[in-house]
């Protein structure tokens, strides 16, 4: 799919170790980019860059962006940020309000002072659907959110407040991405804060039942890396002047329900090992935080950058699973 990328950049990718991060530094060094890739590897790993070190274009700085000094190195004569180190999840959250505040306030507000004390032109940051709270509307407007329903979902507002503040008054323009639900290669399925996809493919290999919480008729706006990835390049190199300090959803403008959704993954699967498809799936109790339902307008997105997602559910999970069977069986 054709869509305006950015090149010929110096480019800092925060969190660059990790699943979105490492795609992101992937293609920029495709489209004759220098990376610099600044991870702590609290979640990233080595594994997703270890093809890039060789690569004269990408520097791997390790540090925090919890500390001012690393982010003012990592920013040193860099023309476009996209910042996605971050604390994700809401039950590690829950479970440590603090640190996530810590990664994702402070770190993210050091970020956003080295940006602008080195004149940065652009700064993408990784917001959330977590934003939206709350508020039962559907599809998710970007004007229109709830109160938050969980300390993550409460970070991730706060930096949409710290990039608005920024813009305002010291006229650092900041574009905020709200993902809805990413999922696609690289995405970590271990561990107990895995994303339900990649934690429930390598369940279904296995041969286990995964663990729907709840009835399962939750829904998702399931957005697959490769639209999160144009959504940044578009973003970072949008002229729009109505484009500038906004946030757009990244997201597909479709939903499916957990139960479905782990019936395609069941679909895809076995067409890698027939036994998959008599699996069962079990059902557990809701989690605490979780919206119930979520769906995006990308209207906003379409029309001020000229997005166009290039998966849908469909066609996202299938090179998805592709994907995990063949490095990770």
């Amino acid at each position: 799919m054709s869509y305006t990328k950015i090149t010929n950049s110096r480019v800092l990718v925060t969190g660059g170790a990790g699943f979105i991060g490492s795609n992101l530094c992937e293609h920029l060094l495709q489209h004759a980019n220098e990376v610099i890739c600044l991870d702590n590897f609290s979640t990233g790993r080595m594994e997703n860059i270890q093809s890039f070190l060789e690569n004269k274009n990408f520097t791997l700085l390790k540090g925090d962006i919890r500390d001012l000094n690393d982010c003012k190195k990592a920013v040193d004569g860099v023309q476009i940020v996209l910042q996605q180190a971050a604390l994700g999840s809401v039950p590690r959250s829950l479970n440590d309000p603090i640190t996530t505040n810590e990664v994702n306030v402070g770190g993210f507000l050091n970020v956003l002072v080295a940006a602008r004390d080195a004149k940065v032109k652009r700064v993408i940051y990784a917001a959330s659907s977590s934003t939206y709270g709350d508020s039962e509307a559907l599809p998710k407007l970007e004007d229109v959110i709830g109160k938050p329903l969980s300390p993550y979902a409460v970070t991730k507002y706060v930096n949409e407040l710290y990039a608005h503040v920024f813009g305002l008054n010291y006229g650092l323009d900041c574009i905020g991405l709200r993902y809805f639900n990413v999922y696609g290669r690289r995405q970590d399925p271990n561990g107990a804060y895995a994303a339900v996809i990649p934690k429930f493919t390598m369940q279904l290999m296995a041969h286990e039942s995964p663990k729907i919480n709840g009835d399962g008729t939750n829904s998702r706006d399931f957005t697959y890396i490769d639209n999160v990835i144009q959504m940044n390049h578009l973003a970072a190199t949008t002229t729009n002047p109505e484009a500038k300090c906004q946030v757009f959803n990244t997201a597909v403008g479709e939903r499916a329900d957990l139960n479905w959704m782990t019936r395609l993954l069941k679909k895809y699967l076995s067409e890698y090992d027939p036994e998959i498809a008599k699996i069962q799936v079990i059902h557990g109790s809701a989690r605490l935080g979780d919206i119930p339902h979520s769906l995006a307008s990308i209207e906003k997105a379409e029309t001020l950058l000229g997005y166009k997602p290039s998966h849908t559910l469909d066609t996202g999970l299938k090179e998805a699973v592709d994907w995990y069977w063949k490095n990770l069986k």
